[in-house]
């Protein structure tokens, strides 16, 4: 995008063309509104005690209290007791410090982000089964082109607009699209066929697919014989899902699991893309291993307009989890247990590799600690919003405030921010330069429009000043162009290697650069042509199974709940809640729910319902639609408060990614509040 100010200095915003579009949502074309909002934060705030509200204060001052409480939490509790919580919104350049930060001047273990509640099980799955996590390993504009989609777990209608576009080609040159999803969302309805899956149970789907491809003789099996490893294990792993089994698990027909399975196998070319549906469950990992199994199986990857690959959310969501704010990373997808690994990152920080802290624990399992023995007691918080955001939020926001310290480095007071000890200012999108790294591994370079106001200071210039007073051995880089050159020597060699790139190639390439870019390295725009990244060159099969949802509705919480996006909201909503338009397109929290289920719970549109589970109650604005099953209830997760949705979510986990249990969860409806008729009026 463009920003623009008139004669008079108003702002606004023009798109530029991407991926052969020219095109911005909603959200998009409003972002200029928070530069100068009400609430946007221009100096530190702090509180004298837990108790005490937040109160404006100097720089000096907020630096001081934030040096001297993790001093007093390294001397109570050791350099464990510190963590750092942060977000796939930060640039590369900063999301890289962040890591350096917590490694070098903190030398804590315990560093996680919001990102693990996103993509963590499709990273998983995607190195496990091809050596690298790349969402898309080929451009955007290829989706057009394909002849067959499977899109499973994704409302791109809501959650990424611009790109529904590339669905309409698919159709305009009579391509198939399929979607699966238990609600019949815009982006189903466009659909050649939708696949309303009951919640949880897309794997057995996947495995199913797989069942009838292999006894209906639709395999490549030149593909798997040269290019794969693994199959004969899948196929004894699927031989138990069939079609009429799988029915009466997931609710799609026989016929349709027949009709999608030959619509991919029969195409010219084919993807198959999963999404967050899939991704967010406690099986995330394993279910989109199956739908690569069944990409596999097909030999789509690497072939033209073919392929599998991963809809990343977050804007910066492919960057920021490639340089070290995971727990288990460091710069370049280096894995931190590997002492090659180690050996190289601190050689270019300048400290010795034994000062390197091992692996901490994952996002939610650092949250869940806080505050407790053997948990981190002072948390540094950079871009994100997990008060809202965590799953099981009210333990989370519990834990948050048992802790001993807590600072949160923000341009806006988020529901974490006003939890907070210590609040810093930090400058936002468009007053600073930096690297975003897309879905499709492209690194695009974003130019600074302005300042940032009077009083707030870059997040680079804030953690490079925490180090300093903390005794860091080297200064911190402040600079994002000085910043970006090192986090390119400390990619250097690895799976996410930018060592190739620097500001001015970027500056030269208006459209990016992709990744993996070594200095002189080949083009990766489009990868798995020939071989994957394993030494012997081929993909992996690995079976998988399906199994229950952690949490089956039963006689007491008779529903499931799924969770979701909308069109005028994003993530948390602390900014899009603020910003005059999209409150208006959605003002407040609701709960989506088919007539028939209303009408056993008299419950009328505009009625507010309260859901409880097992860990507490929210509660939203009904809207009856026959686009959802009549045993499940939707609500996106934009909104803190009651409207929170993550008060009732499941935190159970992923044993391989770590992602907590966000797509279904079983529920009942606890109270119906009938609507005010003045308020249908307003309406």
């Amino acid at each position: 995008m463009d920003i623009v100010r008139d004669g008079d200095g108003a702002v606004s915003i023009e798109p530029r063309e991407f991926a052969g579009r020219l095109a911005l949502c909603q959200k998009g074309l409003t972002a200029h509104e928070l530069l100068d909002h009400p609430d946007r934060l221009r100096s530190p705030l702090m509180r004298a005690t837990r108790d005490a509200p937040l109160v404006p204060v100097s720089w000096d001052a907020a630096m001081e209290r934030v040096e001297r409480e993790i001093r007093a939490c390294w001397q109570r509790h050791g350099r464990d007791g510190v963590g750092v919580f942060g977000g796939g919104g930060l640039t590369n350049e900063k999301a890289y410090t962040l890591g350096k930060f917590a490694r070098v001047a903190l030398k804590t273990p315990f560093i996680d982000y919001n990102g693990r509640f996103c993509m963590s099980s499709a990273a998983t799955a995607t190195q496990r089964a091809f050596g690298l996590d790349r969402g898309l390993p080929f451009p955007l504009e290829d989706i057009a082109q394909t002849d067959a989609l499977l899109l499973v777990g994704s409302n791109l209608a809501e959650s990424l607009p611009t790109a529904t576009g590339l669905l309409d080609d698919v159709r305009a040159h009579g391509g198939a699209l399929v979607v699966v999803d238990p609600r019949a969302t815009a982006t189903a309805r466009r659909a050649t066929l939708h696949l309303q899956v009951a919640p949880g149970t897309d794997l057995a789907l996947a495995n199913a697919l797989l069942h009838i491809a292999a006894r209906e003789g639709l395999l490549d099996l030149d593909y798997i014989e040269q290019r794969t490893t693994g199959f004969r294990q899948v196929h004894q792993s699927i031989g138990s899902y069939w079609p009429d089994r799988i029915e009466r698990i997931t609710g799609v027909s026989v016929a349709d699991q027949r009709r999608a399975v030959h619509l991919l196998a029969e195409a010219g070319s084919a993807m198959i893309l999963t999404a967050r549906g899939p991704e967010q469950q406690s099986r995330g990992t394993d279910t989109v291993q199956a739908f690569i199994n069944l990409a596999l199986a097909l030999g789509l990857p690497g072939r033209p307009h073919s392929g599998y690959g991963s809809l990343t959310g977050q804007g910066n969501g492919q960057g920021g989890r490639e340089h070290g704010q995971k727990a288990d990373q460091l710069p370049g997808y280096r894995k931190i247990t590997d002492p090659a690994a180690r050996a190289h990152v601190a050689g270019v920080w300048g400290v010795d590799p034994s000062d390197l802290p091992g692996e901490g624990v994952s996002a939610y399992e650092l949250l869940d600690a806080m505050g407790a023995d053997g948990g981190v007691r002072a948390l540094l918080v950079a871009a994100s919003n997990p008060a809202v955001s965590a799953p099981h939020a009210g333990h989370v926001q519990e834990r948050l405030g048992a802790l001993d310290f807590l600072c949160v480095l923000d341009l806006v007071p988020s529901e974490t921010a006003l939890m907070a000890d210590v609040v810093l200012p930090v400058s936002q999108w468009a007053e600073e330069d930096g690297t975003m790294t897309n879905l499709e591994g492209r690194v695009i370079m974003r130019r600074a429009a302005g300042p940032p106001p009077p009083g707030v200071h870059s997040d680079l210039e804030v953690l490079s000043e925490i180090a300093r007073r903390l005794g860091a051995p080297h200064p911190f880089a402040t600079e994002p162009r000085e910043v970006f050159a090192e986090l390119a020597r400390a990619s250097s060699g690895g799976a996410a290697d930018y060592s190739g790139l620097d500001y001015d190639v970027l500056d030269d390439a208006d459209a990016g650069a992709f990744w993996p870019h070594p200095p002189g390295g080949a083009d990766s725009e489009r990868m798995f042509r020939e071989s994957f990244p394993f030494p012997d060159g081929r993909a992996r099969f690995i079976p998988v199974y399906h199994g229950a949802p952690p949490e089956p509705p039963d006689a007491d919480y008779p529903l499931s709940l799924t969770t979701g996006r909308v069109l005028a909201h994003y993530q948390s909503g602390a900014q899009t809640r603020r910003t005059a338009r999209l409150v208006a397109a959605e003002p407040e929290a609701f709960v989506e729910l088919h007539p028939v289920l209303a009408r056993k719970h008299a419950v009328s549109e505009g009625d507010r319902i309260w859901l409880a589970s097992r860990r507490g109650r929210a509660c939203g604005r009904a809207r009856l639609s026959p686009d959802i099953r009549t045993d499940t209830v939707f609500m996106a997760f934009h909104w803190g408060g009651n409207g929170c949705v993550n008060l009732l979510t499941n935190p159970v986990l992923d044993r391989h990614s770590r992602m907590p249990e966000f797509k279904h969860c079983a529920v009942r409806i606890d109270a119906v509040e009938p609507a005010d008729p003045r308020e249908a009026q307003t309406t």
